[in-house]
């Protein structure tokens, strides 16, 4: 019997920069892992005014030199989103408590993570947005991601 797949939408503010290089990423380790028809992977903003917009071309371009195409375009999280996704993971504090609310019950609730809890290797409390910051914000990022993204996807696996 095959199983359900997992359903992973990230969540930044404007779904430029932070929640499209997750996708990216994730996408990539699901791929290499062979597991593509196990998992549906996304990302949305909490703020909807990029809707449409490709990511910053900072991050694509960072991004591009770690071999991930950052290919989504920026759209707005909904209440809808609550009954796609099995988990929602955010890049922040601010992130949390502006999905937060947007649940529409408890149990929509119990599906939001923070980004950051998967990481192994680093000890950083949020995934800052390097929206305003130089080339070396956006590296950060990618090396965050890569190690929560790798975290995450361990730890669906061990669950199968």
């Amino acid at each position: 019997m095959k199983q359900k797949p997992h359903k992973i939408l990230f969540v930044c503010l404007g779904n430029i920069c932070r929640s499209p290089a997750a996708e990216a990423v994730m996408q990539q380790l699901v791929d290499r892992a062979g597991l593509h028809d196990n998992f549906v992977i996304d990302s949305a903003g909490t703020y909807g005014g990029h809707a449409g917009e490709p990511a910053d071309h900072r991050m694509r371009q960072a991004a591009s030199k770690r071999g991930y195409a950052l290919t989504s375009r920026s759209r707005k999280i909904t209440p809808d989103d609550f009954e796609t996704f099995d988990r929602i993971v955010v890049m922040d504090d601010s992130n949390y408590e502006r999905v937060h609310r947007l649940a529409p019950s408890t149990e929509a609730a119990a599906k939001i993570y923070r980004m950051v809890a998967f990481c192994r290797r680093s000890d950083a409390t949020y995934v800052p947005d390097p929206y305003y910051e130089g080339h070396e914000g956006f590296e950060l990022v990618l090396d965050l991601l890569e190690d929560a993204c790798e975290g995450l996807l361990e730890d669906l696996v061990k669950q199968e």
